[in-house]
């Protein structure tokens, strides 16, 4: 099948999926898929593909794992190296709609999850004898949900993102706690990696679009906006450093969460105290 033939049959399928709830026909017929969505690692662009899964244990965290099996193929497929790069992902069940960040399993963890899944569906055992590279299997980890604030408007969007913010940092750190000496491993950098991604966005936004806006409105508080300003460019110093570090030794890497932490937080409240107020009043 051509590369045209098949993007255009992933697409029937995507669409099939999306208008019956989950359930598709032809050649998946009967079958449980989901729909991933992944950010291109060289476009930056959204992927949506139809993957097959299997279910975690419950005791082992019951998180949805996707395989990387392409087909028995030699090369890995291309969501899979989008999700290194940009780990956070959409996943759609055809029943709800959820973030998740894509930790692959790897070492003896690994083994013991393909284990499982050749036994759940033996096709990937089939797989894994046609090529020699360790099929990926990934783990769909959803995102902490964060409780509603009571807000509304930009107000409430500004808090429902400071809260993910807090949320996932506050994973990352209880990970790099308990890291080893001799590796990080793809659980903490996926997690790290999806934060750090997500905080870069999401001042990116901030410094692009709200607060030209209100710095515009709002001509008395030029001394806050430089602040805050600065705020970024040091935070984004430490976030650099940190993602510069993940695939290294574990070398003081706890030490830079922490200093990233501190920082973060600290704009974080500053933020919100003099932000807030000046939202709620344009929801007037």
């Amino acid at each position: 099948m051509s590369s045209t033939s098949f993007a255009s049959f992933n697409q029937s399928v995507i669409d099939e999926f999306r208008a019956n709830s989950g359930r598709v026909g032809g050649p998946f017929e009967g079958s449980e898929l989901v729909l991933l969505t992944t950010t291109g690692a060289r476009s930056g662009k959204p992927h949506t593909v139809p993957l097959g899964f299997v279910r975690q244990e419950a005791a082992d965290g019951g998180h949805l794992l996707v395989i990387g099996s392409a087909a028995g193929a030699d090369r890995h497929p291309a969501w899979y190296h989008n999700l290194l790069a940009h780990p956070l992902v959409e996943v759609e069940t055809g029943a709800e709609t959820y973030e998740a960040v894509a930790v692959p399993a790897e070492g003896a963890r690994r083994e013991a999850l393909f284990a499982h899944v050749v036994r759940a569906e033996p096709g990937y055992g089939a797989y894994q004898e046609q090529t020699a590279r360790p099929i990926p299997v990934v783990a769909l980890q959803r995102t902490h949900e964060v409780p509603p604030s009571g807000e509304t408007g930009i107000a409430g969007k500004l808090l429902e993102v400071h809260g993910w913010l807090r949320a996932q940092l506050a994973h990352v750190r209880e990970e790099s706690r308990g890291a080893g000496p001799a590796s990080l491993g793809l659980q903490l950098r996926q997690h790290c990696l999806a934060f750090c991604r997500s905080l870069e966005f999401h001042h990116t936004g901030e410094d692009a679009g709200l607060f030209p806006f209100l710095a515009e409105r709002h001509p008395e508080m030029r001394e806050f906006f430089l602040r805050i300003a600065e705020d970024h460019r040091t935070i984004a110093r430490l976030q650099e450093d940190l993602v510069r570090a993940l695939d290294g030794p574990d070398d003081g890497f706890s030490g830079r969460v922490e200093r990233l932490s501190w920082e973060l937080e600290a704009h974080l409240d500053r933020e919100e105290a003099q932000l807030l107020p000046v939202l709620r009043t344009l929801e007037g």
